[in-house]
């Protein structure tokens, strides 16, 4: 009877065992958190909010700081700010929509993880970031629009990034802007001066950015962005964007302060109108300030 007993015990034992090791099995890695925020200076990064989550953001760019005491190294110089919203409906996916001062510059975008990188399953982390904007300046004499769908740009994005460290995450992002007419921007003359209908630049323009962020602390982190333009044009072609910066966080907060040659605020017209040129010292402070809230 005993030696029934124990031999009933054994097998309990073993049953207990094997359904702790196959929950151990079924419990799933989890994705590597590889940036704080959505934001890594003017580039989104590779993050998508968790589900339900409410952001609201506020973007800054002063003056150049080459007059200097001028206009108080670009403090006093005009500036370009944005103001936008977003929010997460469904896991993976966020939506937003924003303003911009310069042009008075209506987007909406929209921001999707394709894989998330999880240890033993994807390496690396894929968001597919796309934007669409309307420029809403006065055009009264129809001087720079002729129609008004010239006045809709578009710009698309896949991120690639790794969180390589405990402290380190690293990015790599091309794009392809596409502007519907560039007349607004430059114009041909002919050989009286007046304004002419040739294509000076093209209509769509490759680019590819990189960047990198290192957590200093729990809460402070140090990044840099590097933006190239690839595509070539005529004349007007646009200037790199380098930029330094230092991210604080909270739970809900994200505060970024940087340096760097971006300004307008929007990616299509960053990547393709950019003049502010590193090598002559044409930097500008700028910073971006977002709050979270989860519903």
């Amino acid at each position: 009877m005993s030696s029934l007993l124990f031999h009933s015990v054994a097998i309990a034992q073993d049953e207990e065992k094997t359904d702790s090791t196959e929950k151990k099995e079924v419990k799933k890695p989890k994705p590597a958190k590889i940036f704080e925020s959505v934001w890594i200076g003017d580039n989104q990064t590779v993050t998508v909010p968790v589900k339900k989550t409410f952001e609201m953001d506020i973007s800054h760019r002063f003056g150049t700081v080459k007059k200097g005491y001028e206009d108080f190294w670009g403090f006093f110089a005009p500036s370009n700010i944005r103001l936008g919203v977003s929010y997460a409906p469904i896991k993976n996916l966020n939506v937003g929509i924003g303003i911009t001062k310069s042009n008075m510059i209506w987007d909406g975008s929209a921001k999707y993880a394709i894989i998330q990188q999880t240890k033993g399953i994807y390496p690396v982390s894929v968001s597919y970031f796309g934007d669409v904007s309307y420029d809403t300046r006065k055009d009264e004499d129809g001087s720079i629009f002729k129609y008004p769908e010239d006045r809709v740009m578009f710009f698309n994005q896949l991120i690639i990034a790794r969180k390589v460290t405990r402290n380190l995450s690293v990015q790599v992002a091309p794009s392809v802007s596409h502007q519907n007419s560039v007349f607004g921007y430059y114009y041909l003359l002919d050989s009286t001066g007046k304004k002419g209908i040739g294509k000076e630049m093209k209509n769509d323009h490759f680019a590819i950015s990189f960047s990198a962020l290192y957590k200093l602390t729990t809460v402070t982190s140090v990044f840099i962005n590097y933006d190239q333009p690839i595509t070539k044009h005529t004349v007007g072609n646009p200037d790199p964007n380098l930029q330094f910066g230092v991210e604080f966080n909270t739970s809900n907060h994200s505060f970024q302060l940087f340096v760097g040659n971006y300004a307008l605020l929007s990616p299509q017209r960053n990547n393709l109108y950019n003049h502010n040129n590193y090598k002559d010292g044409e930097f500008l402070i700028g910073f971006n300030i977002t709050r979270l809230w989860n519903y």
